[in-house]
């Protein structure tokens, strides 16, 4: 590929994830002829070996580093410490020398619980903190500190809950979200009124193209990126079973203290099965069990203020339900991980029936139309609703 005398080339840390794969997309189709990125995996890029990031950026010399990257949240702390903080460290320092900007991805599980929260209310350091909690809250506090003592130029973007299409890993809110599509969740766990603030992933890639392009301003600064309005947990989670014309979970709001203690005897169970041979674990998720009845809502106010315009200011969880729903429903059918749902809806052509029971008919009539065009089909954009096809078939 050749690459344009203004366009910049930098790298992607961490692009198999959902945040680095619409980050790709992104920069594939909207920053074409302006921003390039290399997307090294693991066995060419470790964040556990300072000689292999060493080697790697002498060789690419980008024009920036993004960083996506992160342990599973229950990793052990070796391993969180190596990725999530000291490989964050091993890149803020590659940038720093080469006089590049960083982009580093953090979480609001380095913040306190609590209502509008601001970009300067972190948690305490402590022994006590999960080990993703504190592998993230101590990557922002050795940013802040390369800065003033190196210049280094960063910005820390803080993500809420994130949702969006394209995830292949079940984590996160997609891990909330199988629970009641799986219909694993009787009732309840939260408390009626916590609220939480969630991250569309579609937007992040126009505000950091836009921190790349605008440095003046957002370089050193640490920025919520979060929709502007907090959503209860207990009506995201009845929207989604009224969606999906469920009758589970019953809203019955399980109290902690019950809460908890299922979830340690189900811990036993999982031990007992383990050792039986059977492969299983319990979702890591439920290290942050409390937090599912704490409220926690970061404030936009800062990013709000700044130059950044956000692309779809009417796009929220609940406008974007009815696509990740399709989406994720598909997918996981496909993978025979839930039972199937409304075939005609998700099917409307019922071309996977035929697959499965008439084959030769369907063969006969992919064959009647192989004389339809194919590239001609394949819009860019799609009229009618505006926006780009992967937003909603998660590209």
């Amino acid at each position: 590929m050749t690459l344009s005398a203004t366009e910049k080339t930098g790298v992607l840390v961490g692009g198999s994830g959902l945040i680095g794969g619409t980050l790709l997309h992104y920069l594939k189709t909207q920053a074409e002829g302006r921003l390039n990125v290399l997307a090294p995996n693991s066995k060419k890029l470790s964040l556990r070996d300072p000689d292999d990031i060493r080697r790697y950026f002498e060789r690419a010399k980008p024009a920036f580093i993004i960083n996506c990257a992160i342990a599973a949240i229950d990793s052990d702390p070796q391993l969180a410490y190596e990725t999530n903080y000291l490989g964050t460290v091993y890149l803020a320092k590659a940038a720093q020398e080469l006089g590049i900007p960083y982009i580093h991805l953090s979480s609001a599980a380095a913040m306190p619980n609590g209502q509008n929260l601001g970009e300067e209310d972190r948690l305490l350091l402590g022994p006590d903190l999960p080990n993703y909690t504190k592998a993230k809250l101590m990557a922002e506090l050795t940013l802040e500190h390369l800065r003033k003592v190196g210049g280094l130029d960063y910005t820390c973007i803080r993500l809420g809950i994130v949702y969006g299409a394209h995830d292949h890993k079940i984590q996160g809110f997609h891990r909330l979200f199988f629970a009641i599509i799986d219909r694993s969740m009787p009732v309840l766990f939260t408390r009626q009124g916590a609220m939480h603030s969630y991250t569309n992933a579609r937007k992040l890639p126009y505000f950091i193209d836009h921190t790349l392009s605008n440095r003046d301003e957002f370089s050193g600064q640490t920025y919520n990126f979060v929709d502007p309005n907090p959503v209860s947990l207990s009506q995201l989670i009845l929207t989604i079973k009224s969606y999906l014309e469920l009758k589970t979970p019953r809203e019955i709001y399980l109290p902690l203290p019950l809460a908890q203690f299922g979830m340690g005897i189900m811990a036993r169970l999982v031990r007992l099965v383990t050792r039986l041979g059977i492969e299983a674990r319990m979702p890591a998720e439920l290290m942050f069990l409390k937090n599912f009845y704490e409220t926690q809502t970061l404030s936009a106010t800062k990013l709000r203020r700044s130059s950044f315009s956000d692309p779809e200011p009417e796009a929220t969880i609940f406008t974007e339900l009815p696509a990740l729903i399709e989406y994720y429903v598909t997918r996981w059918e496909h993978l025979n991980l839930i039972e199937p749902f409304n075939r005609p809806f998700f099917d409307p052509r019922r071309r996977a029936e035929e697959f499965l029971h008439a084959p030769d008919q369907l063969l006969q009539e992919i064959h009647q139309e192989s004389d339809q065009p194919f590239l001609k089909q394949c819009a860019l954009v799609d009229q009618a609703e505006g926006k780009q096809p992967w937003i909603s078939d998660g590209y």
